[in-house]
């Protein structure tokens, strides 16, 4: 097999042209649809318990045909990159178009922006510098007497697109993607805690993992546990709540994002859906999905359709002005694509998703929110969350949080959960810090079965009369 970073096609033996005209007879009468081939390699390094626990590495590759009819969509994958494969797959999608007189739609744009660089970040450091490194690691974190368990990971992909359309239309992408964590347990007497911290991207291992970085990254997952050791019970109520900057944006991710995707507001189940152009955030709340950070980890420089992927503003200034599109939910809706369609792999379907979804800066300094607070909760980190798109309504889990009173940070909280609804939330808004982040690189979104890499991100945040579930009566 020749390298696939070069061309899928020369590397499998598929001759290009026999498959666009498979292409295009598994297409005819379609409204849309591609065939998306996919070649990834796929790493991974676990050192647990002072011992390393797991390694793997692993190639797939294989090809995903649809066609896309009205609302209905035939899709059919194989790992088998061949002719026979593709007219076998050509004969079950052509089922969706029965009946159907559609007009083939136009390619999407090309771009020649990179994002990324194509190297494959999985050959260094090798597997046994990356095993010796991660042991280093453990040794480091154990020199604190508290710690008495570290868990550290090295993740890593290298992934080949390539996008044929029937009218012979082809665009190719090549991803890395990395990343490393580390989370400890740490313990003083029968109480024990945890930590934690990762770091990624679209860069070789070598980025992330410099003695200063994974030393920080150790540091920071220890002060963590060792907050959280000192840490009183979470009062339950209403409390004004300001929200740290960065991976706190997850929250919006979950409670806001998913509900402006563009297939749950066509079927009018997202509780955005019909309210474009209306206020649904207080003055000054601007929300966008940027998939065009370069080498961020949620970032694409084309989608899994091949469309270039965008900056996407959702919200401006409180008021709906857009969703995030894939090609045949844009189509239905009468709008354009934003770049948002995106797939596990060759074995899924694309859909509508996000890349890099945040909150723009405001004007207010981060300490001036905190002294506003009279009574109230600060949230630095957030663990798992939950949320119901219909609704909105959702729970997170403060990983670290802290009580505030008279405008100063006190004790550090345990079992802390913010319960409420996103739309309502958006509202409640009062304060917006001028300190945007984003997030380290470590998110990745489920939707329907499949995961993604994405990326979160917001400034410190003051949102009033936030229900905190608590251990506590206030």
């Amino acid at each position: 097999m020749t390298s696939p970073a070069a061309d899928l096609f020369a590397a499998t033996g598929l001759d290009l042209e026999t498959a666009r005209r498979i292409t295009a007879e598994a297409t005819a009468g379609a409204d849309d649809g591609e065939l998306f081939l996919e070649y990834r390699q796929s790493e991974g390094l676990v050192f647990d318990n002072g011992r390393l626990k797991s390694g793997s590495f692993d190639t797939t590759q294989g090809f995903g045909l649809r066609a896309v009819a009205g609302e209905a969509a035939g899709y059919a994958h194989a790992g088998e990159i061949s002719e026979s494969a593709l007219r076998r797959a050509s004969d079950a999608v052509r089922a969706v178009t029965a009946g159907h007189s559609g007009t083939y739609a136009a390619a999407p744009a090309r771009t020649n922006v990179k994002l990324y660089g194509e190297e494959n970040p999985l050959g260094l450091p090798s597997f046994e510098d990356k095993a010796k490194l991660l042991a280093e690691i453990d040794a480091y974190a154990r020199r604190d007497e508290r710690v008495r368990q570290v868990t550290v990971s090295l993740a890593g992909t290298w992934q080949v697109v390539e996008i044929l359309r029937a009218d012979g239309h082809r665009v190719r992408d090549v991803r890395p993607l990395v990343r490393f964590n580390v989370s400890v347990v740490a313990g003083h007497g029968d109480r024990q805690e945890t930590g934690s911290y990762g770091i990624g991207g679209r860069e070789g291992f070598e980025r992330f993992v410099t003695p200063d970085m994974w030393r920080h990254g150790v540091d920071e997952a220890i002060r963590q546990a060792a907050v959280n050791l000192e840490a009183v019970p979470a009062p339950a109520g209403t409390f004004d709540v300001v929200l740290g900057p960065g991976w706190p944006g997850v929250l919006l991710h979950e409670a806001v994002g998913h509900g402006l995707e563009g297939d749950f507001n066509r079927k009018k189940t997202s509780a955005f859906a019909g309210l474009l152009g209306q206020r649904v955030a207080a003055p000054g709340v601007t929300i966008v999905d940027d998939g065009t950070i370069a080498a961020k980890r949620g970032s694409i420089s084309i989608d899994d359709e091949g469309t270039p992927s965008n900056c996407t503003t959702l919200i401006e200034d409180g008021i709906l002005v857009g969703y995030m599109q894939d090609r045949q939910n844009a189509r239905l809706m009468g709008m354009k694509p934003t770049g948002n369609g995106r797939r596990q792999s060759f074995a899924h379907i694309p859909m509508p998703r996000m890349t890099n979804t945040y909150m723009l800066a405001g004007q207010s300094d981060p300490g001036e929110i905190l002294a506003s607070v009279k009574d109230g909760i600060y949230a630095v980190h957030f663990g798992g969350g939950q949320v119901d798109i219909t609704s909105g309504k959702f729970v997170f889990e403060c990983t670290e949080a802290y009580r505030v009173q008279n405008g100063k940070v006190g004790a550090p909280l345990k079992g802390a959960m913010l319960i409420g609804n996103g739309a309502d939330a958006l509202t409640r808004v009062k304060m917006i810090g001028n300190d945007l982040e984003l997030d380290l690189g470590v998110g990745t979104c489920g939707k329907q079965g499949q995961g993604v890499p994405v990326g979160v991100g917001q400034p410190t945040l003051r949102i009033d009369a936030v229900t905190i579930g608590g251990t506590e009566a206030r």
